[in-house]
Parts: structure tokens; sequence; C-alpha cells
């Protein structure tokens, strides 16, 4: 079976490999976009090498940097990675080299803050800044809307605008591709600019990118569009979306299986599937495995393959999603975070062999 370039087994499990256009993965277990507002200017340091690569060493399929802010203005906070400019590559190179070399492969998120942008980190607040305390002005959404009370209220896009964002995150993926990364994520998810002109929750345009599902999707597309033309055909592409807003009148799980619907003929690979960040105080029921079926309903629906994320901790639990067809590939963040080496450790109990590397292979037998 095969969704497009995405080869899909029969009898599929946690750690057999998968195969996407021309790129093998060892197994299906990825380490999700996981922001550590530990740049400076967006360059990654000493902290993302040895962040992203002993999860490589722990035996990861994929890594994925954290999202990677396509314009300087883009960023979420002053301390986000970016790949807006050369000068960041060179650091990028070389966490990519290292991951490699432990056997995984290296992934980028591409992403812009939209109306979240110019916040502090959270252990610093994760408050707004003005332009006074090192944040800048303005931010930019859909709508002059504010995510919420204390945040800036966003200058809505213009033409010029939307055209400098579509570029911007072209020439990320260039930039990312100079830097050897094999698998490129577009992030539209949790409030961020893209889901924010997917979501009629903040997105009350009346031009062709607003109003109608079709004009609300129009700039992902077009972004995807762009995108996939800079990023070579034989690697991956992913699009991170929310796969619902948690909140009435917002977008829901069958907007999303239509909205996958209408990337999967642009070259879309894989939708990874999260859920929720467009509006303060949604009630997300938050659990074990809770966003999972929408990953599962997506696959099922769109024909795609999927990316399951979110409460994801136990061996059994990712294995058990891989099995049963809800998804393609597990992504754990958090997880990941307590147990960098989670995949040699989950594979004693689910009965599979994995190599560790030869300097850890001792503690692994």
């Amino acid at each position: 079976m095969r969704f497009f370039g995405v080869i899909v087994h029969q009898n599929a499990h946690l750690f057999s490999p998968l195969t996407i256009r021309d790129v093998q993965f060892r197994n299906r277990i990825v380490v999700s976009p996981m922001c550590q507002y530990s740049s400076t200017d967006g360059c990654a340091n000493d902290w993302h090498l040895v962040h992203l690569g002993s999860r490589a060493v722990g035996g990861a399929a994929l890594v994925f940097t954290e999202a990677a802010a396509v314009l300087e203005d883009g960023r979420i906070s002053p301390d986000d990675l970016g790949i807006w400019k050369d000068a960041q590559i060179e650091m990028l190179a070389r966490i990519f080299h290292f991951i490699e070399g432990q056997g995984a492969v290296p992934g980028m998120q591409l992403a812009h803050a939209g109306r979240k942008a110019s916040t502090s980190a959270p252990w610093k607040g994760g408050k707004s800044l003005g332009v006074a305390e090192g944040g800048w002005s303005p931010i930019f959404g859909p709508s002059p809307l504010a995510f919420d009370a204390g945040y800036q209220t966003p200058r809505e896009l213009d033409q010029s605008g939307i055209e400098r964002v579509r570029e911007a995150f072209a020439h990320g993926a260039q930039r990312a591709l100079q830097a050897g990364a094999k698998v490129m994520e577009i992030h539209a998810a949790h409030g961020y600019l893209l889901h924010s002109f997917l979501s009629p929750l903040s997105n009350r345009r009346t031009d062709q990118y607003g109003g109608l599902f079709e004009n609300r999707i129009r700039l992902l597309c077009e972004t995807v569009l762009a995108v996939r033309h800079a990023w070579p055909e034989k690697y991956p592409l992913f699009v991170r979306i929310s796969a619902t807003d948690w909140t009435e009148g917002g977008w829901t799980g069958e907007d999303s299986v239509a909205l996958a619907k209408k990337l999967k003929p642009l070259a879309v690979d894989l939708i990874d599937c999260s859920s929720g960040g467009n509006v303060p105080n949604a009630k997300i029921p938050i659990g074990a495995g809770y966003q999972v079926p929408f990953a599962a309903q997506i696959r099922r629906e769109a024909e795609i393959a999927t990316g399951a994320v979110g409460m994801i901790t136990a061996p059994e639990q990712a294995d058990h999603i891989v099995r049963t067809g809800q998804a393609d590939l597990v992504l754990m963040a958090r997880e990941f975070l307590r147990h960098p080496y989670w995949p040699l450790n989950a594979a004693c109990p689910l009965h599979q062999k994995m190599d560790a590397p030869s300097q850890y292979g001792r503690a692994f037998l």
C-alpha cells in the first residue's frame, strides 16, 4: 500500500522501518519539535547539538529541530531558533551531520509565530514583550485581533506581507537543505500564523484569504507549493496542524480531513496531528493519547500518512498506535525530555532488537 511516496507495510509496528520518498527511517519514533528558547540572533549552539544529538544517540528515527522562524519578526520570542539568514546555517549543519552519523534523519520545522510573536520565554514569564523590553512591533496576523489580553494587536497582513511570508518559508527550506536537513515540516498549528489563517476564530478577513474554507486555507496551500518548489522531490514534506480549536465556531476535525485532502495532491507526505493553541482558555480534554483519534481519522478519511502526538509515553501505547493503523509515526516531546534514550529502552519490553551505540552497548544488553 502506498500513500504517494509513503510505503505503508502490512503488520507494521513501532520498530519496523518506514520509507517516505527516498528517505528511510529505522523505526516509527520521532523527536517532536520542542522550543528551547536558547538561541542568540536565531543561531543554534552547543545546547542544541547536545539536546538534539542525544536523542539521535537514543535511537529516534527522525529528530526535528524546534520551530525555526522564517522571519526575524516571526519569532515567538527573542530566544527562538531561526532560519531567516545564511549565518544560521553553519551550526545547524554541524548538528545535522552528527544526527545522521547516529543513524537518525535530521528534520526542520519552519514556522512564523503570527499574532503570538514577541513574547518572553516561558521561564521568563511567557508574556508579550514591547520594544522597550526587547520585543518588536508590529507583529502580524490575518486580522487585527489580539491573541489574548496583554498581547499586541497584530497588523493585518496585506498582499505584499503575504508574499513576504511565502517567500520566507521557501528561503527557509533552501537554507535548511544547505544545512543538511532531510525532512521538512511546515508549522500550521498552535495558533501561529498559518493556523490563525485557517480558523474562523482568528481570521475575519473579507478578501481571498478569508471567509469561506477555500479562502482560509489558501495561504497554507500557497506556502506548501512554495516550499515544495524549493524542497527536493526526493525528500519528505510534512505539515503540522491543530486538528481542532476545541472551541465552538472554530476549526474542526472535519475541516482537518478536508484540508488534508487538499494538501495531499500538493505533494505533502504526512499530516502531523496536534490540536489547540489558537484561543486562550479552550477546554481541552488532556489525557493519554488524547490527540491520536485525529491522526486516525485523517489517515482513514483523507488516505494520507499521519503522525500522532500528545501524551504518548509508554512503549506499548506507542506500538499499539502503529499496529492498529492509527498513525504511521509516533512523535514525542516531553517524554523525550525525560528519557533521551526512550527508543533503546522501549525495544526490550516490545521484544524488539535495537543496537545501541558501541559506547553504550553494555548498558542495553
